[in-house]
């Protein structure tokens, strides 16, 4: 099939959705280089690289098939860049990859938040950078293994230079909608990940942890905060579940024995699902809190009005490496003032 692309893939951040994404093409046979962490890198090519997800899917890449690189090789000349490091890294690797890389090289950010495309942009502005939007969770197993446990398909700014694109993602069980505005996407997409601190301060897996009414008030809180941040600014969210944004934090506010009924198609998630954040706690690392609450905060700011839940939510997750505090659902309610 490698005959049928339109060039390689080179994956910038070998995370979650980056080893998850990038693996799924490879499976396709498209060319595909690795760049990420020592952690991730040093599993790979121990263990090679399996991919599942919540519809039984499975593949197997094994490690001597897989092209792995701590940074960007010289001379290479991809057709293809996912960018998915995490957002503190953007503009460290937006600017390694200018560097490295033809003007005008295609760069699809499968990142987080609202602005990490436009922070790419500026970093490598002889990049061609599109921002996308990825609806599914990925969570790691284990060593060299990675599973996608929601549904959803991966959207991006329409760009004619992706278009090619469309029916290898489509191949490779990744399937990929071009947007005239992804904007409205991106915003629905960041009102969903409010939940994000919520699951990493709960410790739990992400079905269990929205089956708790106390959870959800948390998370129904940061989500109305945000969507009268978003009415004040002029913002339409688009929406990214089976409920609009508007009628979510009713839903989520529903006894449990209702709110499993109502949310049937929201609860499709299986029991290994959890959030990236609830990763980045385990492993003591700086979390993407800032391009999600920290996002909405500053919004605020911009429209003369105040986010204090959001902003709680950022203290509490910046002040985890030093607390390292699991929250019950009635902690974290006191905690947001609920």
């Amino acid at each position: 099939m490698t005959d049928t692309v339109p060039g390689e893939v080179l994956v910038m951040g070998a995370g979650t959705i980056g080893c998850f994404v990038g693996g799924s093409l490879a499976a396709a046979g498209v060319p595909v280089t690795f760049v990420g962490r020592a952690r991730v890198l040093q599993a790979l090519a121990a263990q090679g690289l399996a991919l599942t997800d919540l519809e039984g899917r499975s593949h197997q890449l094994p490690a001597e098939g897989l092209h792995l690189v701590d940074r960007v090789p010289g001379g290479i000349k991809p057709a293809l860049v996912l960018l998915a490091v995490k957002s503190g890294a953007t503009a460290e690797a937006a600017a390694e990859l200018a560097f490295s890389l033809p003007a005008g090289t295609l760069v699809v950010s499968l990142q987080n938040g609202v602005s990490n495309a436009a922070v790419a942009s500026e970093a490598g502005p002889t990049l061609n950078v599109v921002p996308a939007m990825v609806p599914y969770n990925v969570a790691e197993l284990g060593p060299g293994a990675f599973h996608r446990g929601t549904p959803g398909r991966l959207a991006a700014r329409d760009d004619e230079a992706l278009r090619p694109w469309l029916p290898v993602f489509e191949r490779a069980g990744v399937p990929l909608d071009l947007h005239a505005d992804l904007r409205p996407i991106q915003w629905g997409k960041l009102l969903i990940n409010l939940n994000n601190p919520v699951n990493a301060l709960s410790g739990l897996p992400l079905r269990e942890q929205l089956m708790q009414r106390g959870y959800r008030r948390c998370f129904a809180a940061l989500m109305d905060e945000g969507l009268r941040v978003l009415r004040q600014a002029g913002i339409a969210p688009a929406q990214v579940t089976a409920v609009p944004p508007r009628r979510l934090p009713g839903v989520l506010r529903l006894p449990d024995w209702l709110f499993r009924i109502v949310a049937a198609r929201m609860l499709r998630i299986d029991a290994k699902a959890r959030s990236s954040m609830a990763d980045d706690l385990a492993l003591g690392r700086r979390t993407e809190i800032d391009a999600l609450s920290g996002e909405i905060v500053r919004l605020a700011e911009a429209c003369g009005l105040e986010a204090p839940r959001n902003a709680r939510m950022v203290e509490l997750l910046e002040a985890w490496p030093a607390a390292r505090q699991r929250f019950s659902a009635r902690q974290l309610q006191d905690a947001l003032k609920l």
